[in-house]
């Protein structure tokens, strides 16, 4: 596996202590994977950092990549969005995140994500 994707769902999992998401993360720590967190993800994810600090600290890791949505991501999700004729711009966000990096999807919602990507490995939490 060369790394994780988190989509929202993964994130909440995070701070929920979900047993399945932080073995994932303790395994990619040892194996030293990357995770890559899209930063629309992140927002929807991210209410209050003094209360949620598993997802603060897993945002300022080393092995983390926050990846911005910036113009080519902006044309590239839209693209996904036109092709599958959906809307969710954060779902699309990381697929197109996961897709780049050759990542699994993280993700409490895979039914959504698979529509979006068929190819790629969804992890349910």
């Amino acid at each position: 596996m060369k790394g994780l994707t988190f989509d929202a769902g993964g994130l909440i999992a995070i701070d929920k202590n979900d047993r399945k998401v932080l073995t994932l993360l303790a395994r990619a720590k040892e194996l030293g994977i990357r995770i890559t967190i899209p930063s629309t993800a992140l927002a929807q994810a991210m209410r209050n950092p003094a209360r949620q600090a598993r997802l603060s600290r897993l945002i300022r890791q080393p092995d983390t990549d926050l990846v911005k949505l910036d113009g080519p991501d902006a044309t590239a999700v839209g693209l996904l969005l036109a092709k599958t004729n959906t809307a969710d711009i954060v779902d699309a966000h990381v697929v197109v995140c996961a897709q780049r990096v050759g990542q699994a999807i993280i993700t409490s919602d895979p039914e959504d994500l698979f529509i979006l990507a068929p190819n790629l490995k969804l992890v349910h939490v």
